[in-house]
C-alpha cells in the first residue's frame, strides 16, 4: 500500500502507512511534497531502538518509529502548545495539604441507610383578612342569633333528609330488583313460541298488541294428584284442559279472551314429541295429521305444537305463553282470598260430586274453585264442554276483578303471595314478573265492560266426537280483534276521531310516485294458490320495496288490493302500479304499513313501478277486503255482567 502524502519507495524500518504523521511541517532545507527526497546520506541517523524513547517518539504497536525531519507527531504538537501557553500564563501552584486521607468504613448489614434529604416546604400565601375586624363588627342581637341558629338547623335537617332519601332509594331499588329477579327465577321456562310464523295475519295491524296463550293442563303427576284431580293411573300424561287466547290492544282500551273447546277438530302440524314429566322435547318428529282433537295436540307435541295450531286458527301473533296445572290454580285462588261466584241452582257433577250444593252468591276457596272450572258432566247445562267454558269465563271475570283491585296491587303481602303462587306451578316463555305487574296496572283503569270473553263457534260434532269449527265465523272474530272493531256485548268508549282541517271544496292533490325503498310492505295471500305471497314478495323486493312479513289473509278475495292507512295513499299507489290489475283501499287499522292482498285475479307476475315523482291515477275501491260479519248467535260473556246464572 502506498502513501498518498509522499511519493517514492518506502523506507526500511520506516513508519507504516497507517502511522503516517499528523501533519508535515516545512523546515529549512526540506524538500516539498512535489520535490525530490534528500539522499540517504544526508538524513539524520535512526536512533538505536534500545535507547530510551525521546520526546516525540511514538510508542504504538510496541516499537518506536523513526523520526522524520519534516513531520511533527501528536505528542510534539501538544508539547509545543504547552510550552507556548506556559510562556503566556502563570501556572497556579497547588497548595500542599497536610490533612490526613479520609478513611471510609466498609458497608455491612448493620450500616444504617443514608438519611434522605427532605425537600424544602414551599412557601404558603398568608390569607389576608377581608372585611372589618371582628372587634369592630356590631354585636348580633338575640333575635338575629336565633335566626342564624334556625337557618343552620334547617340546612342540617335538609341535608340529612336528602341523605336518608338517597340511601332509601338505593336500598329500595336493590330490594325491588332482587325481588323481581328471585320471582323470575321461579318461572319454569319452556320453548313454546313461533314469532316468525307465516300464519300470522296482518302483523302490522297487531303492532303493540299483547297476546297471551293461557293453558290449564290436566296432569295428575306431582302436586296436582294431591288436590283431588285424580292419579296418573286415571289419566296418564298431560292435556290442554283449558285453552284461552287473551289479546290486549296497544292502546290498552279493552281485553278480549277467546276460549277454545278442548275437543275442537283441528289439523295438527308437524310437531316434535314433548315429554310432559320433564317439560322437554325428545327430538322425535310426528307428521301432520287431520281430524285431531285440540287437547291431544298438546299431549303429543306440548306447548310448541299447541301454539302453532292456535296461531294458524286465529292469525294472531302469540307473544307470551303461560301454562298452569291444577296445583298452581288452587294456590293462586287461595292467595287472593278466594273468588266470588254465583249459581242459580246447585251444581252436581257425576264424577266430582257436589260442586256447589247451595245456589246464590258465595266465595269459594281454591279446592272448590278447581272443581267449579273442571266440572263437565252437569246435566242441567246440556253440552258439557260449553257449559264448563261459560263457568270458566265467569270465574275468570271475578278473579281478574279481585287480582286487579287495589286490595291486591297495593297490599305487598297479597301481591307477593299471588306472584309466588303464580310462579311456583307455572311454566312460561317470554313472561316476567315486572311485565305482569306493569300490564296489570295498565289495565287497572279498564272498565269491566271492556273485558269480553268469546267462545270459538262450532257447527256440531263429527263421527269422532270432535267439535266442527265454523271457519267463516272464526275468521270474522279474529279479524275484528286485529282491526280493533267492536265486539258483541262490549261496553267501551269509542275513540274520538279528529275532524279534518282541510276545506270541503279543496281539490285533491295529484298522487306522485314515491321511492320504493321508503315503503314497508306486508304481503298476504287471499287466493287459493299456495305460496303466491312468497313469490310476489320476492319480485317486489327486487324493485326496492321493504318486505316486513309474508303470510295469509283471513278469508279470500277476488281482486288484488293494496291496503293503506292515512298518509300512505301515495305509497300504496306506487305499489299498485307494480301489480297489474291491483287497486288501492283505505284501511285505517294499518300503522304506516302498506299491505298487499293478493286476490284471485293476480296474474302471477309484477312489473316495474311508476318512476319516482311521476303522477299516478290508481283505482280506488272500498269494502273489497272486509271480513264476514260476526255471527248473531256468538257466545260471549262480559266481565261487567254479574248476574247469577
Amino acid at each position: 500500500m502506498g502513501d498518498d502524502r509522499e511519493s517514492g519507495p518506502s523506507v526500511p524500518e520506516g513508519r507504516a502507512p497507517w502511522e503516517r504523521p499528523l501533519s508535515s511541517i516545512r523546515q529549512p532545507g526540506a524538500i516539498g511534497r512535489t520535490g525530490q527526497r534528500r539522499p540517504r546520506s544526508e538524513r539524520p541517523a535512526t536512533p538505536d531502538q534500545d535507547s530510551p524513547p525521546q520526546p516525540g517518539d511514538s510508542g504504538r504497536l510496541g516499537k518506536r518509529s523513526p523520526r522524520n525531519a519534516d513531520t511533527v507527531s501528536v505528542a510534539e504538537l501538544v508539547d509545543k502548545m504547552s510550552r507556548s501557553g506556559s510562556s503566556r500564563r502563570v501556572p497556579t501552584e497547588r497548595p500542599e495539604s497536610d490533612e490526613p486521607t479520609e478513611i471510609i468504613s466498609p458497608i455491612t448489614d448493620s450500616t444504617p441507610p443514608p438519611a434522605r434529604a427532605v425537600p424544602p416546604t414551599p412557601p404558603h400565601a398568608v390569607p389576608e383578612p377581608v372585611g372589618a375586624p371582628a372587634t369592630d363588627r356590631p354585636a348580633l342581637t338575640r333575635l338575629a342569633m336565633s335566626r342564624v341558629r334556625r337557618r343552620r338547623r334547617v340546612r342540617m335537617i335538609g341535608r340529612s333528609l336528602v341523605s336518608v332519601i338517597a340511601i332509601l332509594s338505593v336500598a329500595l331499588t336493590g330490594v325491588v330488583w332482587g325481588y323481581l329477579r328471585n320471582t323470575d327465577q321461579g318461572f319454569l321456562q319452556v320453548a313454546a313460541l313461533d314469532p316468525d310464523s307465516t300464519d300470522v295475519v296482518d302483523a302490522a295491524g297487531q303492532y303493540g298488541d299483547e297476546t297471551y296463550l293461557i293453558v290449564g293442563t290436566d296432569t295428575r303427576a306431582g302436586a296436582s294428584g294431591e288436590v283431588g284431580a285424580g292419579t296418573v293411573a286415571d289419566a296418564e300424561g298431560s292435556r290442554s284442559d283449558t285453552v284461552m287466547l287473551v289479546n290486549i290492544p296497544a292502546d290498552r282500551s279493552r281485553v278480549v279472551a277467546v276460549s277454545f273447546p278442548r275437543d275442537l277438530d283441528v289439523t295438527r302440524p308437524e310437531c316434535e314429541q314433548f315429554d310432559n314429566t320433564t317439560n322437554t322435547y325428545t327430538g322425535e318428529m310426528f307428521p301432520e295429521a287431520y281430524g285431531d282433537k285440540l287437547n291431544a295436540t298438546y299431549a303429543l307435541g306440548g306447548p310448541k305444537c299447541l301454539v302453532k295450531t292456535i296461531q294458524k286458527i286465529s292469525g294472531l301473533r302469540i307473544g307470551h305463553f303461560v301454562g298452569m296445572d291444577f296445583a298452581g290454580f288452587e294456590s293462586m285462588v287461595d292467595e287472593v282470598g278466594g273468588v266470588e261466584v254465583c249459581t242459580a241452582q246447585p251444581l252436581f257433577d257425576y264424577e266430582l260430586g257436589d260442586v256447589l250444593p247451595n245456589p246464590g252468591t258465595q266465595r269459594i276457596d281454591g279446592r272448590t274453585a278447581l272443581n267449579y272450572v273442571r266440572a263437565r258432566n252437569i246435566e242441567s247445562e246440556g253440552n258439557g264442554d260449553y257449559g264448563r267454558i261459560k263457568r270458566q269465563q265467569r270465574f275468570l271475570s271475578s278473579l281478574l276483578r279481585s287480582a286487579l283491585s287495589n286490595q291486591v296491587l297495593l297490599d305487598p303481602g297479597k301481591l307477593n303471595g299471588f306472584v309466588n303462587a303464580f310462579t311456583s306451578d307455572t311454566f312460561v316463555e317470554n313472561v316476567k314478573t315486572q311485565d305482569l305487574v306493569t300490564l296489570g296496572r295498565s289495565l287497572q283503569n279498564v272498565d269491566a265492560g271492556a273485558v269480553t270473553f268469546l267462545t270459538i263457534p262450532t257447527t256440531g260434532t263429527n263421527d269422532y266426537g270432535n267439535e266442527i269449527p265454523n271457519d267463516e265465523a272464526i275468521g270474522a272474530i279474529f279479524q275484528a280483534i286485529i282491526d280493533d272493531d267492536p265486539l258483541p256485548g262490549e261496553e267501551r268508549a269509542e275513540p274520538v276521531t279528529p275532524e279534518s282541517s282541510a276545506p270541503a271544496d279543496a281539490p285533491d292533490a295529484p298522487l306522485l310516485a314515491v321511492e320504493p325503498g321508503t315503503v314497508s310492505l306486508q304481503v298476504s295471500n287471499a287466493s287459493d294458490i299456495a305460496g303466491m305471497a312468497q313469490t310476489a314478495s320476492d319480485e317486489l323486493a327486487t324493485y326496492g320495496f321493504q318486505i316486513l312479513t309474508v303470510g295469509n289473509f283471513s278469508g279470500s278475495a277476488a281482486q288484488t288490493v293494496v291496503r293503506y292507512s292515512q298518509d300512505q295513499e301515495a305509497a300504496a299507489a306506487t305499489v299498485a302500479s307494480a301489480i297489474p290489475g291491483a287497486a288501492i283501499e283505505l284501511a285505517p287499522s294499518l300503522n304506516n304499513v302498506v299491505e298487499v292482498v293478493l286476490g284471485s285475479n293476480y296474474p302471477g307476475y309484477t312489473q316495474y313501478p311508476t318512476a319516482f315523482g311521476s303522477e299516478i291515477d290508481p283505482t280506488q275501491v272500498e269494502g273489497t277486503t272486509e271480513s264476514a260479519p260476526l255471527p248473531e248467535d256468538l257466545s260471549f260473556t262480559n266481565a261487567a255482567d254479574d248476574t247469577c246464572a
